[in-house]
């Protein structure tokens, strides 16, 4: 029985264009390990161990050896069809970082990996084993196509490949099903797959469920809208604004039509800092009860609207209004994910957009304003979210999707339009414990989201071992000087500490 991506899964794969690339990436630098000599076999006695690793591992990932199969003219949604086999030599290579091995050179090889498209013919990853960093460090650059996971599932599927001691493996990543079984991963990859015939059976037979889903699509659209209006009217009686809608944000430099080219910015800074911003400015600034105590990703909005108001002021921009950033939110616990999927590889995800308070100058005014907009924006997703977005990605065929995209693209359309967010936010969680890949202590893990036409920057952060590590991704053609906003996020937590030590 074929199975079809989900309807999120699918547009992520329909979204890929000649100047977007729809792939998360995440950055692992590696210590030596214990009792290590340099030499000159060195890097290439590591990379072969950290290949090993991938190879013996990789059928704990299953999503990792399967290739998306498109149905005729993208009719209907593409399926997941198990590849023959995974031919190491092709998903898992290495490269070396100029010298001197600092992180602006990691950071540029970054950046030149993020620009290349995924084969989309093939499994949807790869891993980059990048030797010759200062002090003997080796990094892991890994992409993965969007169309097979987010951020949460993203971390948990790294996991598969990371122990919790030099000499103790880690959980598998997902659950396996039944009959399913890959110690014969590492074989030769091939084209097999459904026959057009059968192809062609899937893409008319799903029109019938199109149906059911349209009418279930028209419910759920007609609910929201009424919720939505009743939600709006209880926010502006009680003197709030409601979220901005989309297309809605300031025109500014870092929107607009983008090239292939990617630049990326590794930044870190100290999570007892933003922890002391929460813990002494949130919870009862402004004379706000406890219940209202701003979150660590309400300190981390804050951090990232520091940042873009120094950048776009620098720059000689006025910000007659906030710049919106788009917010991922994990679905994974909502109800209507079944409690047996919440563990696997996949996208749950949906998105709210909240204002970045940056026309506010004092820092702590600006934190607690973003706080509010968050609660306001969590409380429209709920309504709007998720479930609502599935439901519509499963009746639009992907052909129109990429039609859409493309026009977008060959257009420039953003060039005229107003952007849909000025910046995506995201931030992941990862258990605060050291971990391990082959005998080597990760030391830091950097997260790369992908940007798209209209939205030229991405900033996620992940939380590891007492550090918050960020990630900032830009399209050069709008933001070339991608460290410049990666050193404004250290100057915008020193701000917010200064003002919550007085």
């Amino acid at each position: 029985m074929l199975e079809p991506l989900s309807g999120l899964d699918a547009a992520f794969l329909s979204m890929e264009t000649p100047t977007g690339r729809l792939h998360v990436a995440g950055v692992l630098v590696l210590d030596p390990p214990e009792g290590e000599t340099r030499g000159p076999d060195l890097a290439t006695r590591r990379f072969d161990e950290i290949r090993a690793v991938v190879g013996e591992r990789v059928g704990r990932v299953p999503r990792l050896l399967r290739r998306a199969v498109h149905a005729p003219w993208d009719l209907q949604r593409p399926v997941w069809v198990e590849s023959p086999g995974i031919d190491l030599d092709v998903h898992v290579r290495r490269a070396t970082v100029a010298a001197p091995g600092g992180p602006s050179e990691l950071d540029a090889l970054v950046g030149e990996l993020l620009s290349r498209p995924l084969a989309l013919d093939r499994p949807l990853w790869e891993m980059v084993v990048a030797d010759g960093l200062a002090g003997g460090r080796t990094a892991v650059v890994a992409r993965l196509h969007h169309a097979i996971l987010d951020g949460v599932s993203g971390a948990t599927a790294m996991a598969a490949f990371l122990d919790l001691a030099p000499d103790e493996p880690a959980e598998p990543a997902e659950p396996k099903r039944d009959g399913e079984d890959r110690a014969d991963a590492l074989t030769p990859e091939g084209p097999a797959g459904p026959s057009t015939v059968a192809m062609w059976k899937y893409a008319v037979s799903s029109f019938a469920h199109q149906l059911g889903a349209a009418g279930e699509l028209l419910q759920r659209s007609a609910d929201a809208v009424v919720a939505l209006s009743k939600q709006n009217r209880d926010l502006l009686s009680r003197g709030l604004q409601p979220p901005p809608a989309p297309f809605s944000a300031p025109r500014t430099p870092l929107n607009g039509a983008m090239t292939p080219e990617r630049c990326f910015a590794s930044s870190s800074v100290p999570l007892a800092d933003l922890e002391l911003v929460r813990r002494d400015v949130g919870a009862h600034g402004k004379g706000e009860p406890v219940e209202l105590a701003v979150t660590m990703n309400d300190v981390i909005l804050a951090v990232v609207g520091g940042a873009l108001r120094r950048y776009v002021s620098s720059r000689g921009e006025l910000l007659p209004r906030p710049l919106v950033a788009l917010v991922p939110v994990s679905t994974r616990g909502h109800p209507s994910v079944p409690s047996t999927r919440r563990a696997h590889v996949g996208n749950y995800v949906s998105g709210m957009l909240v204002p970045l308070a940056t026309t506010i100058e004092d820092p702590i005014a600006r934190l607690h304003a973003i706080a509010a907009a968050g609660r306001v924006a969590k409380r429209q997703e709920s309504v709007a979210g998720g479930e609502l977005l599935e439901s519509l990605l499963r009746v639009v065929p992907p052909l129109v999707v990429s039609a859409v995209m493309r026009a977008v693209d060959r257009f420039s359309l953003f060039d005229r339009l107003p952007p849909p967010a000025n910046v995506v936010v995201s931030s992941v969680l990862v258990p605060d414990v050291s971990l391990w890949w082959a005998g080597s202590r990760v030391s830091a893990v950097y997260p790369a989201g992908p940007v798209a036409d209209g939205v030229g920057l991405n900033i996620t952060s992940m939380t590891y071992r007492g550090t918050v590590h960020f990630g900032v991704v830009s399209c050069p053609s709008l933001v070339p000087d991608v460290h410049e906003v990666a050193s404004h996020l250290h100057e915008a937590v020193a701000e917010l500490v200064a003002a919550a030590s007085a």
